[in-house]
């Protein structure tokens, strides 16, 4: 059980840096500071991008924190 701990506590610690980065930038930690996501597809499709649900298509991280909530 120690290694389910340890792995636990590790992606915990990524996941506060990647917030951490995010809010000293100023940017969404969803999308980047881009405002838009566009998914994952193969290669006989073309992507549709759509408004980031976090921070609602700002790419702001004021807004991506009071969503988030």
């Amino acid at each position: 059980m120690g290694l389910f701990s340890y792995l636990s506590d590790w992606k915990a610690s990524l996941y506060e840096k990647k917030i951490a980065e995010a809010q000293s930038l100023g940017h969404c930690p969803d999308c980047n500071g881009k405002g838009f996501m566009i998914p994952i597809v193969n290669e006989y499709s073309y992507p549709e991008s759509f408004d980031c649900p976090g921070c609602l298509g700002t790419g702001s991280f004021t807004d991506w924190s009071t969503n988030s909530r």
